[in-house]
């Protein structure tokens, strides 16, 4: 421990978590966030593959289909409400742990559904998981990152994405080789068991709580503790003795999603909103049936829909991970702003001029629209939703923006099968660019960026000017 910091108050664990160094502890930390996300995107992507053996094997009609895709997503749903709350309340590390097993025994269990009612549970389930898991895990990378980190970091959430998308395309080619068949879709399911165990165990070994969650729920010493072993400096407290203290509970925050609509936060919360919800709904509609896009542009051979969806998603890897990298130079709001452009422009192009256009154009039309929704929107619902809140209220942010992740993805989910049943891929994706235009007026609209602003100090200039106006106030009495 060569560096020593002194600690006089909450500011100046604030000011070095934000000028923090990488350091090996953190960055472990950091990853292991990244691989639930790694987690969440497999697991939502997997069944994707088996969409339409799915469909002839079980006798699914265009409205059961689309209750099976999206009954994670209500699942997901109900996960994120309850998950940012108790992200807040009872701590990153708890939440963190436990609900990985959601993923464990619901994908071992899918693997297996004799019928599409067990399977749609295991999905709900699996779906709860999703929805706990992304708010610590989000908070965890922006709590762990410094402010000149942050952006890239929690944005990278976005290639990650698209890595495990891509994962479970590769991971079933071996199995259809092998004559899987049918039942191809169990094994892209069953495996995502794999991984969530290979994460469970990092998680139980090499997580430590948010020196932020426990700087406001738990005090300043518990906090320090924290940055020694994650930072390795050594921290000399030289605080007031009151300040010293345990955070009383009638100290600690007031948790409500009602604390996301007060005066300073509202703009914030509409514009994560907006963006957690248009691009999800155009991600689902689109993301999720790409086996079933690529095989109507490149042909019926199953091979082809898995070969196709792979290179969709490699435009994600690229788009996702590019934007991480320059966001905090061009900013959030502008990069939703181009990702937003390029989406409608995209959509609109396929939907005008599909039937003039040659395989391989259409290809790279759709490949530019996965490029644009990862490069702009894609990345930026959460981050918005994660890093325009300070920890105090973090979960809650972060949950909200998956709770409208998930109302964007049930949309998607429903609207793509029972559209494209009724009117072909070429109307569809034309109906489906005015979700991309109306993020972009909005967001051109709403002049909030979160990027290079210390959301931390922010909200602990608020908390001790409420301490002072309720001490004047208590002297006038």
């Amino acid at each position: 421990m060569s560096q020593e910091i002194i600690v006089r108050g909450k500011q100046d664990i604030i000011n070095f978590l934000n000028n923090a160094g990488p350091a090996k502890n953190a960055s472990i930390v950091i990853f292991t966030a990244l691989g639930g996300i790694f987690i969440d995107a497999y697991d939502f992507t997997s069944l994707g593959i088996g969409a339409v053996q799915l469909k002839e094997q079980f006798g699914l009609s265009a409205v059961q289909m689309g209750n099976l895709t999206a009954s994670m997503a209500f699942g997901a749903l109900l996960g994120a409400i309850f998950g940012g709350y108790f992200v807040d309340k009872l701590g990153r590390q708890k939440m963190f742990y436990a609900d990985l097993w959601f993923f464990v025994v619901s994908a071992l269990v899918a693997a297996f559904a004799p019928n599409v009612e067990v399977l749609m549970l295991c999905r709900f389930l699996m779906g709860i998981g999703v929805g706990l898991d992304f708010p610590v895990a989000l908070s965890y990378i922006a709590e762990f990152s410094s402010m000149k980190g942050k952006g890239k970091w929690v944005n990278l959430w976005q290639g990650m994405w698209y890595v495990a998308a891509s994962a479970s395309f590769l991971i079933v080619l071996p199995f259809y080789f092998l004559g899987a068949g049918p039942h191809l879709w169990r094994w892209a399911v069953g495996f995502g068991a794999v991984p969530a165990i290979v994460v469970l165990i990092m998680r139980k070994y090499f997580m430590e709580e948010s020196p932020l969650w426990a700087l406001n729920h738990v005090g300043i010493k518990e906090a320090a503790r924290i940055i020694e072993r994650t930072y390795e400096v050594k921290v000399v407290l030289d605080c007031k003795p009151e300040d010293l203290e345990p955070v009383k509970e009638e100290h600690k925050p007031n948790l409500s999603y009602g604390a996301l609509f007060t005066k300073r936060y509202r703009l914030r919360t509409l514009m994560a909103t907006i963006v957690a919800m248009t691009q999800s709904m155009e991600y689902f509609a689109v993301g999720f049936y790409l086996p079933v896009i690529a095989a109507m542009i490149f042909g019926k051979e199953f091979l082809w829909a898995i070969v196709g969806s792979i290179v969709f998603n490699c435009f994600g890897i690229v788009g996702g991970t590019w934007q991480a990298y320059i966001t905090d130079k061009f900013g959030s709001r502008k990069m939703c702003i181009i990702g937003y452009s390029i989406a409608c422009s995209c959509l609109l192009i396929i939907g005008l001029f599909e039937q003039h256009m040659s395989v391989l154009m259409q290809a790279l039309v759709i490949g530019l629209f996965i490029f644009g929704h990862s490069f702009g929107p894609g990345a930026q619902g959460m981050a918005v939703a994660t890093l325009s809140f300070p920890a105090s209220i973090r979960g809650l942010g972060s949950g909200w923006g998956q709770t409208m992740v998930r109302v964007g993805s049930i949309t998607g989910f429903y609207f793509f099968p029972l559209v494209l049943a009724a009117v072909g891929l070429q109307k569809t994706l034309l109906f489906l660019a005015l979700v991309p235009a109306i993020g972009l007026l909005s967001i051109l609209a709403i002049k909030w960026d979160h990027t290079g602003q210390d959301v931390e100090s922010e909200a602990l200039q608020d908390e001790q000017a409420a301490k002072t106006q309720g001490m004047s106030a208590g002297v006038n009495l």
